[in-house]
């Protein structure tokens, strides 16, 4: 299994997540987030905007539904412009549910 993280815009948040439900994805979680990528935050009017409101979209699915999921967000959360975000991808060893303790993997 892998974990898919996705840094994006906050307002692609309702196309990324209604596209991943549809696909059969529901679960995920969301986190709001703020950081600066290569074009170091935004200048706008003479104000420099250092660190960006950004939204974490967080969903672990197995290795073959990797490139399906980073596919959906790539194509909801893109609007062409720099700081539409990025996608990290990670290996999952272990995951528990809380109220069982059951091992899932």
């Amino acid at each position: 299994m892998k974990m898919v993280k996705a840094v994006i815009r906050r307002e692609k948040e309702s196309a990324v997540m209604f596209a991943l439900e549809a696909a059969g994805f529901p679960a995920a979680t969301k986190i709001p987030v703020h950081g600066r990528g290569k074009q170091k935050g935004l200048i706008a009017e003479g104000v420099v905007y250092d660190e960006l409101p950004k939204l974490m979209v967080m969903i672990v699915v197995s290795d073959g539904d990797v490139e399906k999921v980073c596919d959906i967000i790539m194509e909801k959360a893109k609007t062409g412009k720099p700081g539409d975000g990025k996608i990290f991808v990670a290996p999952v060893d272990s995951v528990y549910t809380v109220s069982t303790k059951k091992k899932e993997l």
